[in-house]
């Protein structure tokens, strides 16, 4: 946590799940890449008993401010009926019982946290702001995710690396809460930088995904799965190991089949381009946020042509 009186500055990557979403929360060893956009949280103490929060976009425009008093306890300076604020002071609440001598300084402080990319973009708003409240607060960042948004944690461990991982939890099979079964999890290295990628592309389809919400109808509808889990694992063992683009094409939809038949929901491609001559791959929960695209010519006038005009190249995405 540093001494009292210097400035502290924290940075968390963002995050894009390449293979597993959703079965991820039951033991998938799925591939999860950081991003070189995300967020950063700086820390500046004050003289007053207050922690000032302010949230800048990726236009460095002020988007929300807020007021905290602390002590013994946190709370807000003055009600609020705002979402954000009500979130954000569960989560220092919730860091606080984690460590309960985070926030007890006699003096305050003033936290700015700065977004690079835009907040709808699904790259992990929430999950770079926990990993940075948590450095700041000297707690375990995968607890603070699981009592406060939930979710598998890969986002967390992208927040942590600057390197691709796979990421598996090790479940309780006997359990069906996603949020109560996890036992441990396995983040480890690899090597993924395919020889194709300046073939590969993101799209952003324009829609924010509540990963929460496809969390609950997920787990609300899912089946036994270990042969999916067992075939999801295959996959993203052979698309680590993928030299060839025509193989990576066949390992993605085949990815694809598997996930759709889970959660009954037809593939990104047969929904939206159909007629594209290529591959496309939901990443995290399906119906927003990014697709993966697979081409060999440069797609931008497809997409574009579609309405979808936010269209980044895998390296300038990918750390």
């Amino acid at each position: 946590m540093g001494s009292k009186f210097e400035m502290l500055n924290y940075r968390s990557n963002g995050k894009l799940l390449l293979t597993g979403e959703y079965v991820v929360l039951d033991g998938a060893v799925s591939l999860a890449v950081p991003t070189r956009y995300g967020q950063s949280l700086s820390i500046t103490p004050s003289s007053n008993s207050k922690l000032i929060w302010q949230s800048f976009d990726y236009n460095d425009q002020l988007w929300f401010e807020t007021v905290f008093t602390i002590g013994e306890n946190v709370s807000m300076l003055e009600p609020s009926s705002n979402d954000i604020s009500k979130t954000l002071l569960q989560i220092l609440k919730t860091a606080k019982q984690l460590n309960p001598k985070f926030l007890v300084d006699q003096h305050g402080f003033k936290a700015v946290t700065r977004l690079d990319f835009p907040n709808n973009w699904g790259l992990g708003t929430s999950s770079t702001l926990i990993n940075n409240i948590a450095n700041w607060a000297n707690v375990d960042p995968y607890k603070l995710l699981a009592l406060s948004f939930g979710g598998s944690g890969y986002d967390i461990a992208c927040a942590k690396h600057n390197f691709p991982i796979t990421y598996q939890l090790i479940t309780d099979k006997s359990s069906k809460k996603s949020r109560s079964n996890v036992k441990d999890r396995i983040v480890t290295p690899v090597k993924f930088n395919p020889i194709f990628k300046e073939d590969l592309y993101f799209v952003h389809l324009n829609i924010k995904q509540n990963s929460r919400d496809a969390i609950a109808q997920y787990n609300s509808q899912k089946g036994h799965l270990n042969a999916e889990i067992s075939e999801i694992n295959d996959l993203t063992e052979e698309i680590l190991s993928c030299t060839r683009i025509e193989d990576f094409n066949n390992l993605v939809e085949a990815h694809e089949t598997i996930i759709g038949s889970i959660i009954k929901q037809k593939p990104v491609k047969h929904r939206l381009f159909n007629d594209f001559n290529g591959t496309v791959k939901s990443l995290g929960a399906w119906g927003g946020d990014f697709v993966l695209v697979s081409a060999l010519e440069n797609p931008k006038s497809y997409f574009e042509a579609k309405g979808f005009k936010t269209i980044i190249p895998y390296s300038d995405m990918i750390l």
